[in-house]
């Protein structure tokens, strides 16, 4: 049997108006055109219980234990990455069979959700301490400061199409509809390297890597691209320039060429690509 609509709190309290002013079951059910039985059981509780809310229902009962719940929650906080069909196994040998939705709605319940787990930079007890330290350093910086900083880092462009997976709408046998599908190349589309800069006055002058790069080549793209893009925004004196710990930035010729050209570079800690705002960047770029 189909699942009835219940009667708003306004029809009830009505129902119970009526009632007390003397009207039977069978003329208040004519008069909302409700049916007989509906509001004889709306008066029925409200003579019982005083109320016509409904009390919550308790719903059918979990098939999981108090015990198995217990247990694999405390698997999965110790082992994240368990799957819900390991969980169905460790439940079926404690004697208790269920599938895998009902392991799933009851991890929900307990504010847990299969998410996909995310990816950050693989990080050592220095670097750990260093980018914590770099943090505090700049804690109550003005954001006035923050405008003088070039940033600027490398990245890798697909040619053609995406290395990630995406996720389309679609029904059923749609499949090939060109709207839901991407279009791939033999041997794959290629890519190429880029580099960039920008601040808060815009974005720098854009180099593409063509080759192997030394820390001689490096020192030649930040005077062929860096100090152009530094004068076209319009930086003036104090700037700040920002790169990563990679050996081609701190080779000694590229220390001596920010020496010699007094360019103030801003402290890094390694294994920080994630704290670098043109990572923003590169995604919209792409």
């Amino acid at each position: 049997m189909a699942k009835t609509k219940e009667l708003s709190k306004d029809t009830r309290d009505k129902i119970v108006h009526l009632h007390k002013v003397g009207k039977g079951y069978g003329e208040i059910a004519k008069q909302l055109g409700e049916k007989r039985s509906t509001v004889g059981a709306i008066i029925r509780k409200w003579k019982k219980l005083n109320m016509t809310v409904n009390l919550p229902r308790t719903g059918a009962p979990c098939k999981i234990s108090p015990r198995g719940v217990s247990m694999i929650l405390r698997k999965v906080r110790n082992q994240p990455r368990t799957t819900r069909g390991e969980l169905v196994n460790d439940l079926k040998r404690a004697g208790t069979t269920v599938s895998k939705v009902t392991v799933g709605n009851t991890l929900r319940r307990h504010g847990l959700k299969s998410c996909m787990a995310r990816k950050v930079p693989l990080l050592k007890p220095a670097h750990v301490k260093a980018r914590l330290k770099f943090a505090n350093d700049h804690l109550d910086d003005p954001e006035e400061s923050w405008e003088k900083v070039m940033w600027s880092d490398e990245t890798k462009m697909e040619r053609f199409g995406h290395n990630s997976t995406k996720r389309v709408w679609r029904k059923k046998n749609d499949e090939y509809h060109p709207k839901n599908t991407t279009p791939t190349v033999k041997h794959g589309g290629g890519s190429i390297m880029l580099r960039g800069c920008f601040s808060a006055h815009g974005t720098g002058r854009l180099h593409c890597i063509k080759e192997r790069m030394t820390g001689a080549m490096y020192c030649e793209i930040l005077g062929n691209n860096l100090l152009p893009s530094v004068r076209a925004l319009k930086m003036g004196r104090g700037w700040v320039f920002q790169h990563d710990n990679d050996p081609k930035r701190t080779a000694r010729i590229t220390k001596e060429w920010l020496c010699k050209k007094h360019i103030k570079v801003l402290a890094w800690p390694s294994q920080s690509p994630d704290l670098n705002p043109i990572e923003n960047l590169w995604r919209e770029l792409k």
